[in-house]
């Protein structure tokens, strides 16, 4: 019984260790570039990559992480003004300076005017090149 209880406590040490920071450890000076994508239409999907974003925000804290989310194709609906839930996700998201961008491309295919888009969301030509551009910049691409 008293080699279960320590082999049980041995190896729930390992089970909540806490993370060890690669080098350089994020700060403000040296923070984590990380970028996601929303392609999805999906409700789920679109609350499952901001609820990603919001757990490593607060995890390294928002002044040690340089975000990107990048929406192109069906995604693009996570970044239209009228889809209300998710708007007060985004907005509250761009209030610690994560930067949300648009798929210039799915825009015209879609009919999607600037004005329709939430304010502050940035316009690239194309929403997968700038995840090209980004990794190929060292950004981690996180696909929840």
């Amino acid at each position: 019984m008293i080699k279960y209880i320590c082999l049980l406590l041995l190896t729930s040490s390992f089970i909540f260790g806490d993370t060890e920071f690669a080098e350089p450890k994020p700060s403000i000076v040296e923070p984590r570039k990380i970028v996601f994508s929303i392609k999805s239409a999906n409700d789920e999907e679109i609350n499952h990559v901001l609820s990603s974003a919001n757990n490593v925000l607060k995890f390294y804290g928002p002044e040690n992480v340089h975000m990107r989310i990048v929406a192109y194709y069906h995604g693009i609906r996570a970044l239209l003004k009228r889809e209300h839930d998710i708007t007060v996700r985004v907005e509250a998201l761009m209030q610690v300076d994560v930067e949300f961008v648009a798929c210039g491309n799915t825009m015209r295919t879609k009919k999607i005017k600037k004005s329709e888009l939430v304010d502050g969301v940035e316009i690239v030509t194309a929403g997968i090149v700038e995840m090209v551009e980004r990794v190929k910049d060292g950004w981690i691409n996180i696909v929840p």
